[in-house]
């Protein structure tokens, strides 16, 4: 029942998310990358305080020095920072299409960081999915978008993050870690506030739509984050990909993009490689669970 929960979690979290990229793409209109990243990470750090506080949370621990945790925290700053300087620049549907590497940069990420056994099958599916955001990319043809290089780094940050999110202490409460996550970007938007010109009129709708980012951006963060950590990443992991589903369409929706038809190859095919590397680690943890399970009869 835990992992239904965790899964409808995920789901819910991916719809928030698609919803924070929408926001943060209207904000973009009238506010720098700077500013949008500065008040994300002050408004969504309050409301992150708000649920410790009502949840009893200790936010001042020791914790926080814990190794995984600044590792989580470092990651995080490159995550956000990708993510809102590529919404601001790009069409919502392209970087939809490139956040949905996340699941594989785990899979990368535990092989060559965490030294996880990692087999020919899904080192194939990784390379495919690398040949699949070229294709969205297209670096040096005639379309291409040298923004959506934030969004690889925003998509490698944040899929590291989850990564070691699975390596934090696990008494360690999900808000905290949200918390200090959020709260190390402040001091990044801050400086990059100050480096970028000052925003034009911010009318009510632009503070409208900043205050929607900041509520829904912090309600799909803490449900990503609860979501990991309720059941098995190979569990919960395939449902990111609804977020693609939910971006594409508020992209086309709201912004008019339509998607060419190397864009879709190249998402599909991301998708495609994604969930069969999940599905592979699914099946490998159950082979292992069934081997130990023999062996200690």
């Amino acid at each position: 029942m835990q992992t239904v929960r965790a899964i409808l979690l995920m789901i819910l979290a991916m719809a928030l998310l698609a919803l924070s990229d929408m926001f943060i793409k209207l904000s973009s209109r009238a506010l720098s990358p700077g500013h949008v990243m500065f008040f994300l990470s002050l408004g969504g750090s309050l409301c992150f305080v708000l649920i410790a506080l009502w949840q009893r949370a200790n936010l001042f621990s020791r914790d926080f020095f814990h190794p995984w945790v600044m590792a989580r925290n470092g990651l995080e700053i490159i995550g956000g920072l990708g993510l809102v300087m590529s919404i601001g620049m790009i069409p919502l549907s392209l970087f939809a299409a490139i956040m949905q590497m996340a699941p594989l940069v785990v899979t990368l990420g535990a092989a060559v960081f965490l030294k996880e056994p990692v087999g020919l099958r899904r080192w194939l599916a990784i390379l495919a999915g690398i040949v699949g955001m070229l294709l969205v990319i297209r670096p040096g043809a005639e379309g291409f978008e040298p923004a959506a290089l934030f969004a690889v780094m925003g998509v490698c940050g944040l899929g590291l993050r989850d990564l070691i999110t699975r390596r934090a202490p696990d008494h360690v409460p999900s808000i905290s870690l949200a918390t200090w996550g959020f709260a190390a970007t402040i001091p990044t938007g801050f400086l990059l506030m100050l480096a970028m010109d000052p925003p034009g009129e911010v009318t009510r709708v632009t503070t409208a739509h900043m205050a929607g980012a900041v509520v829904v951006t912090a309600l799909g963060y803490y449900a990503v984050t609860q979501a990991m950590r309720m059941a098995p990443a190979a569990v919960v992991s395939p449902f990111r990909y609804t977020r693609l589903i939910f971006t594409m369409s508020l992209g086309i929706l709201v912004f008019g993009e339509r998607p060419d038809g190397m864009t879709l190859l190249g998402a599909a095919i991301i998708l495609t490689a994604g969930l069969y590397a999940l599905y592979r680690e699914r099946k490998l943890a159950l082979e292992q669970e069934r081997q130990s399970r023999h062996a200690t009869r």
